[in-house]
C-alpha cells in the first residue's frame, strides 16, 4: 500500500513539474491522471520492489547526482574524440561479472554504463556484462569501475 501512495505522489509531482502551471483544473486533472494510473498498476500488479523501487530512497538520488557529472565528463571526452582530426579510437568489447545482486541493481548498472557517452551494454545478466567501448580505455573503465561500486551501494549491498 505504501508504494501505491509513493506512486501516485511521484506521479502527481512528475505531472506538475512538466506543466508548470497550477490552475485548479489541470491540479485536479493530474491527479486524476495519477490517480487512475496507479490504479492500473496495482491491477496489473507491477507495483512492486521491482516495478517501483522505493527502497533506494536518498541512495538513488546521491547516485544520479554522480552519474550525472559522469555522464557530462564522459560526453566531454567523447567530443574531443570527435573533433580530432585523427579520430583516435579504438572499438573494444569486453566481459566482466557485476557485482550487484538484485535485478534492480544490475538494470540501473547496465542502463548507466548504456547511457554515459562512448560505452555500450551489449548483453546484460547477473553472471555477466558484455560491454563496447568507443576506445579501449572507455571499456575497461567499466570493468571492476567505480560505477560498479557506486550502484551496490545504491542498492545497499556494500
Amino acid at each position: 500500500m505504501i508504494r501505491s501512495f509513493s506512486l501516485f505522489f511521484f506521479l502527481y509531482l512528475f505531472w506538475l513539474l512538466l506543466s508548470g502551471y497550477f490552475t485548479p483544473f489541470l491540479m485536479i486533472s493530474g491527479a486524476g491522471c495519477a490517480l487512475a494510473v496507479t490504479w492500473f498498476a496495482q491491477r496489473m500488479n507491477v507495483i512492486d520492489a521491482e516495478g517501483h523501487p522505493i527502497q533506494l530512497g536518498a541512495r538513488a538520488l546521491v547516485y544520479w547526482v554522480w552519474l550525472f557529472k559522469e555522464i557530462i565528463k564522459s560526453a566531454w571526452d567523447v567530443s574531443k574524440i570527435i573533433v580530432n582530426p585523427k579520430l583516435p579510437i579504438s572499438p573494444t568489447m569486453v566481459r566482466f561479472k557485476p557485482s550487484q545482486k538484485t535485478e534492480v541493481g544490475l538494470v540501473l548498472h547496465a542502463n548507466s554504463i548504456t547511457l554515459t557517452p562512448g560505452t555500450i551494454t551489449i548483453e546484460a545478466n547477473a553472471d555477466e556484462f558484455f560491454v563496447h567501448g568507443l576506445t579501449r580505455a572507455t571499456a575497461m573503465a567499466a570493468v571492476n569501475s567505480e560505477m560498479d561500486q557506486r550502484v551496490s551501494a545504491c542498492e545497499g549491498k556494500v
